[in-house]
């Protein structure tokens, strides 16, 4: 939810003309992550949690992209960029624990 949270903010400073466009694209991406872990936890089977983990690490992905794609359009400081890409890259790291621990 904090990465979320950074990622509103981070978009906030965005040139309007990317409102359907980046901002949109950053702010789905990242709430995607939150949504699917819920979603994959009230589903009956690890199994299916664990599909549901994969789609959220997926968004991350995307995320990750949007993020370097901000930084380099001049969209974000260097700082904003550092802080949201740390946050992301934990975020990342947890997913890819959960993964391995509801395949084990």
């Amino acid at each position: 939810m904090d990465l979320v949270v950074s990622i509103y903010e981070l978009t906030r400073g965005f040139p309007s003309q990317e409102q359907y466009g980046l901002i949109s694209q950053m702010r789905r991406s990242s709430v995607s992550i939150p949504s699917n872990l819920a979603e994959g936890r009230r589903r009956s089977t690890r199994k299916d949690f664990l599909h549901f983990v994969f789609i959220a690490y997926a968004s991350g992905a995307e995320l990750e992209t949007q993020l370097e794609l901000s930084r380099r359009l001049g969209f974000c400081s260097n700082e904003q960029f550092d802080q949201t890409s740390q946050l992301l890259d934990s975020v990342m790291k947890m997913l890819n624990r959960l993964t391995l621990s509801l395949k084990a």
